[in-house]
C-alpha cells in the first residue's frame, strides 16, 4: 500500500485521490480554497470566486471517453452526476432515426453538465473514503525533497502547517500550481515545454431555458464557424446551457463583444446561437472571457531522462489545451486512474517517473498534437479571413457531410470523443469515397460560410 500526497482539488485532483483510494492506497489532498464543491449548483458555479480555476465557469464537455471511465470505473460518481441532473446524448441521435447499432457506438455518449457538477460529484465521494484525508485551506508552499540525488526525488510537501512525507506526489496543480519553481530551488532540471498560441478570445453568456422546456433544440449543430468568428452553443444540466463566440485575439471586434447586447446581436447571426436564444432563455451571468489561451506539453523528462523523481502530473500539470476540442477533462481522468492503477510499483523510484512519462507521451501526446493542428487551422482562418481550399476544403467537407452521412458521422464522433485517432479513422477508404462522394455532388462548396459576412459582424459590433 502506497500514501500518495496531491496537489490540488480540481476535476484532475479530486478524481486521483478517490481512484487512488479505491485502488488500496491512503491518500492525502491539498487545496488552496478553503471549500469544497457542494450541491447548491448555481450558488458554486455563479457565486464561488475561484482565481486559481479561471477555466471553472467556462463550458466544459465530458466527452465519450469521459463519460465511459466514470461509468466503469465510478459508477457512483458517474450515478449522482445523473441525480444532480447532468444528462446523456448520444452522438447518432442528431438523425430522425439513430443508424443501425455496431461495436463501440456505445462510447459515443456526452454527459452535459457543467464542470461543478461533476466537482461536487466527485468530492461527495471522496468525503466518503476511509483512507482519504482531505486538507482544503492548506495549500502546499513547497516540496521536501532528497538531499544529493540525482535526479531530484521528491519524498513529501510542505505546507504552513507543517511537513507531510508521501511514497508519491501528484502535481494536479493544474498550469500555475507553482511545482515547477519549488522543483527549480531543489536543484531540478527544468521540464521540456511545448508551448502553442491559439489566437483565440473567447466570450460565453450562461442562460437557462424556460419553466416546463426540459431539452433545447436537436438541430442545428451547436457548433458553427466563419472566415473570422465563430459560434457555440453548450447544452448543460438542469436546463442550463452556455452560448459562445470566438474570434482572433487581434480582431478590432474583440472588446465590444463583452457587451450583453452586443453579445446577443452577434450570437444570433449563427444559427445555433439564434435557435437557443429565440427560445426565450433566461440569462444567468454576464459575459464572460477567456483569452490568451495556448496548447502546452510539459514533460518532466529531458534527454538525460526524468528531471524528477516521486512525483508525477496530471491533468493541466501535464498537458493543457484550448476548449475547441474538450479534450481536457478526459485527458485528466485517464492520468488520475494510470496513477491509481500503477502507484503499487515502486512510486518514488525513477523507473516509475519514467514509465510514466512514455504512457503518457504514447496516450495523452497524440490527442494534444492533434489539438494543435485543428487550432492552428482555425487561428490560421480567423487571422487572414480567407476561405479554406485544397486539403484544408476537404476536412472540411469531412465535418459537413457528417452532418448527413451516418457513416461519417460515426467516424467523426469516434475521433471527437476520443476513441479512434483521426489518422486511422478519416483514412478509412470506405470513409474517403463518402465524402468525396459528397463533395462531387457540390462543385460550389464552399467550407465556414455560415453566420455573418464581414460587413454585417461590423455592424452588430458596433456600439
Amino acid at each position: 500500500m502506497a500514501h500518495v500526497l496531491v496537489i490540488g482539488g480540481g476535476v484532475g485532483g479530486l478524481a486521483t485521490a478517490l481512484l487512488t483510494a479505491r485502488h488500496g492506497h491512503t491518500v492525502e489532498l491539498f487545496e488552496r480554497d478553503t471549500r469544497a464543491p457542494g450541491t447548491a449548483l448555481d450558488r458554486d458555479f455563479f457565486g464561488w470566486h475561484r482565481p486559481g480555476v479561471p477555466q471553472a465557469t467556462q463550458p466544459h464537455a465530458l466527452l465519450g471517453a469521459a463519460r465511459t471511465l466514470l461509468r466503469d470505473e465510478l459508477p457512483d460518481v458517474y450515478a449522482e452526476m445523473l441525480r444532480l441532473g447532468a444528462r446523456e446524448r448520444h452522438e447518432l441521435d442528431w438523425f430522425d432515426v439513430r443508424p443501425p447499432a455496431q461495436p463501440g457506438d456505445e462510447s459515443l455518449v456526452m454527459l452535459l453538465a457543467r464542470r461543478i457538477v461533476l466537482e461536487s460529484a466527485l468530492a461527495t465521494a471522496l468525503r466518503g473514503e476511509p483512507g482519504a484525508v482531505l486538507r482544503h485551506g492548506e495549500p502546499v508552499t513547497g516540496l521536501l525533497t532528497d538531499p544529493g540525488s540525482d535526479p531530484v526525488r521528491v519524498t513529501g510537501v510542505a505546507t504552513q502547517h507543517g511537513s507531510y512525507p508521501g511514497d508519491l506526489v501528484v502535481d494536479a496543480g493544474g498550469r500555475r500550481g507553482g511545482v515547477e519553481r519549488w522543483l527549480a530551488a531543489a536543484g531540478c532540471r527544468p521540464p521540456v515545454v511545448e508551448r502553442h498560441r491559439t489566437g483565440l478570445a473567447y466570450f460565453c453568456r450562461w442562460y437557462r431555458l424556460p419553466d416546463g422546456m426540459e431539452e433545447g433544440p436537436r438541430r442545428p449543430w451547436t457548433v458553427t464557424g466563419g472566415a473570422f468568428a465563430g459560434c457555440a452553443v453548450f447544452p448543460a444540466d438542469n436546463r442550463v446551457f452556455a452560448v459562445m463566440l470566438f474570434v482572433h485575439t487581434r480582431d478590432g471586434t474583440r472588446a465590444a463583444l463583452r457587451d450583453p447586447e452586443v453579445f446577443e446581436r452577434a450570437a444570433r447571426a449563427f444559427p445555433p446561437g439564434a435557435a437557443w436564444l429565440d427560445l426565450g432563455a433566461e440569462p444567468l451571468s454576464g459575459v464572460l472571457a477567456t483569452a490568451g489561451l495556448d496548447n502546452r506539453w510539459s514533460a518532466p523528462v529531458d534527454e538525460r531522462g526524468p528531471v524528477v523523481a516521486g512525483l508525477v502530473p496530471v491533468g493541466d500539470a501535464i498537458t493543457h489545451t484550448n476548449p475547441t476540442l474538450g479534450q481536457g477533462t478526459s485527458l485528466a481522468l485517464w492520468a488520475a486512474l494510470r496513477v491509481a492503477r500503477t502507484v503499487h510499483r515502486e512510486p518514488g523510484s525513477v523507473r516509475f517517473a519514467a514509465d510514466h512519462h512514455a504512457w503518457a507521451v504514447r496516450t495523452l501526446k497524440p490527442w494534444f498534437d492533434f489539438q494543435v493542428v485543428a487550432d492552428g487551422a482555425i487561428g490560421e482562418r480567423f487571422a487572414t479571413r480567407v476561405a479554406r481550399s485544397g486539403t484544408a476544403r476537404e476536412v472540411a467537407a469531412l465535418f459537413d457531410c457528417a452532418l448527413e452521412d451516418p457513416e461519417v458521422m460515426r467516424a467523426r464522433a469516434r475521433v471527437r470523443h476520443l476513441a479512434e485517432p483521426p489518422e486511422r479513422a478519416y483514412a478509412d477508404p470506405a470513409i474517403r469515397a463518402r465524402v468525396a462522394r459528397w463533395l462531387e455532388a457540390r462543385p460550389d462548396y464552399v467550407p465556414n460560410a455560415v453566420g455573418p459576412d464581414r460587413a454585417q459582424w461590423e455592424k452588430l459590433t458596433a456600439g
